[in-house]
C-alpha cells in the first residue's frame, strides 16, 4: 500500500496532518519528514519494535545506530546520563541545527535504537515541520535518512517515495531541503571531542567554539568488526547504481583524463556520466554532463550532490566520473559523501602522469 503524501511548508503547517503523523509514530508506524539536512525516516525512538521496522524498511544493518531527534533542549537530559560542558556549549550555539552529538545513553533508550551501543546519537533539527512532528510523537523520534540503505540520501519527498513509498505509512512533503548533506556528528564520549562525520558545521567552526577537536582518522572498512559509533561510518553509502570514480589532480589534467576515459568507455559501449561544475562543464566533449553547482558557491555543490547522483540513475549510465571538490568550508563534508558513494575509488591523474 502506498504511503500517504501530505504537502505543507514551514510557514503553513498542516496541524491535523501533524497530529495524525504523531499518532502513527506513537502506534509504532513510520513517517518520513523533512529536516534542514535531508529527509528522515521517523519511528518512535523509545519503541524497540519501531526501530527494527526502520532497519527493515531501509534494508539497513541493525548495528548502524539511529539518530534520536528531539524538539526541546530539556528532552536531552532524559535520554543521556551525562552532558559534558563542551556538549552544552556546542548545543547552545548550534541547536536547533545540523549538529548530532554522541553521548552516553540512559537506560530508557533501547539498544535497538542505538545499534547495540551504550551511546546515543542526538539531534535537534531546525526545520519547523520536523519539530512539530517530534512534539506530536512524544518528543523522541529515531530517524536515519529516508532512503533505501546505501542509496543517495533523499533531498525531496519524491526521492523518499521512489525508495520507500510502499513500505512506510506517511510522507510529510515540505519541499526541497535546505542544506542537502547530513548533519555534522561530534562524539563527546572521549576527553577530546571527535568529529565522526563532517557536515555543514565544519571542523574549523567547532574548534572556534570548543578549542581542541579531533577529526576521525578515516572511515571504518566494510569488513571491520568494529561497531560504528555513528551513522554512515561502516558501510558504503550514498551510492548511485553506476560505478563512480573520483578523478584527482590539477583541474586541466582532470578534465583531459575524464575526456580520455569518456572516449574509451564509449568505444566499449558504455554510457558515461560526468559530474562537473559551472566553471568546467563546457570543457567536456560528450557523455551526460551534470552540473553540480559552482565552486564559488560551495553550498550549491552540497545541496545538489544527492540529486545529481539520483539523476544519473534515471539516465541509466554505466559509469560516472566526478571531479573532486575540496572547497574551503564544506569540502570535507562533500568529499566524505562522494568518497563513500564511490567506494573510495580515486584516479589520481597527477600520480599516473608521473
Amino acid at each position: 500500500m502506498a504511503a500517504e503524501v501530505i504537502q505543507m511548508t514551514e510557514d503553513v503547517i498542516n496541524k491535523e496532518a501533524i497530529a495524525r503523523a504523531g499518532k502513527i509514530l506513537k502506534d509504532g508506524g513510520l513517517v518520513a519528514f523533512p529536516t534542514e539536512t535531508v529527509y528522515g525516516l521517523g519511528g518512535n525512538a523509545m519503541d524497540p519494535t519501531a526501530s527494527m521496522k526502520i532497519y527493515a524498511a531501509k534494508g539497513r544493518p541493525s548495528d548502524n545506530p539511529l539518530i534520536v531527534h528531539i524538539a526541546e533542549m530539556k528532552s536531552l537530559e532524559k535520554i543521556v546520563t551525562n552532558i559534558p560542558e563542551k556538549a552544552r556549549i556546542l548545543a547552545e550555539k548550534y541547536w536547533p541545527g545540523p549538529l548530532t552529538m554522541i553521548l552516553q545513553k540512559a537506560e530508557i533508550v533501547p539498544m535497538e535504537t542505538t545499534g547495540g551501543l551504550n551511546t546515543v546519537a542526538v539531534r535537534f533539527p531546525s526545520d519547523k515541520i520536523a519539530q512539530e512532528l517530534i512534539r506530536a510523537a512524544g518528543g523522541y523520534v529515531a530517524a536515519p535518512s529516508a532512503n533505501t540503505s546505501g542509496r543517495p540520501s533523499p533531498t525531496t519527498a519524491e526521492h523518499v517515495r521512489e525508495d520507500l513509498g510502499t513500505v512506510i505509512d506517511m510522507i510529510l512533503d515540505g519541499g526541497p531541503v535546505g542544506i542537502g548533506l547530513e548533519s555534522t556528528i561530534v562524539d563527546f564520549t572521549e576527553e577530546i571531542p571527535i568529529v565522526l562525520r563532517p557536515g555543514y558545521i565544519s571542523l574549523e567552526m567547532l574548534r572556534e567554539t570548543l578549542g581542541e577537536v579531533k577529526m576521525d582518522k578515516g572511515l571504518i572498512a566494510p569488513d571491520s568488526k568494529v561497531r560504528p559509533k555513528a551513522p554512515g561510518m561502516k558501510y558504503r553509502h550514498y551510492a548511485p547504481k553506476a560505478d563512480l570514480a573520483i578523478v584527482k589532480g590539477p583541474m586541466e589534467k582532470v578534465i583531459a583524463a575524464i575526456n580520455h576515459f569518456l572516449k574509451e568507455d564509449e568505444k566499449s559501449g558504455k554510457k558515461v556520466g560526468i559530474i562537473a561544475t559551472e566553471e568546467t562543464k563546457k570543457y567536456y566533449s560528450g557523455g551526460i554532463v551534470k552540473c553540480i553547482g559552482s565552486r564559488e558557491e560551495e553550498e550549491t555543490i552540497a545541496h545538489n550532490l544527492y540529486e545529481v547522483l539520483r539523476e544519473f540513475d534515471q539516465c541509466e549510465v554505466n559509469v560516472i566520473y566526478s571531479e573532486e571538490f575540496y572547497t574551503p568550508r564544506m569540502g570535507q563534508a562533500i568529499m566524505n559523501r562522494l568518497l563513500k558513494a564511490a567506494g573510495h575509488k580515486i584516479i589520481n591523474v597527477q600520480e599516473e602522469a608521473e
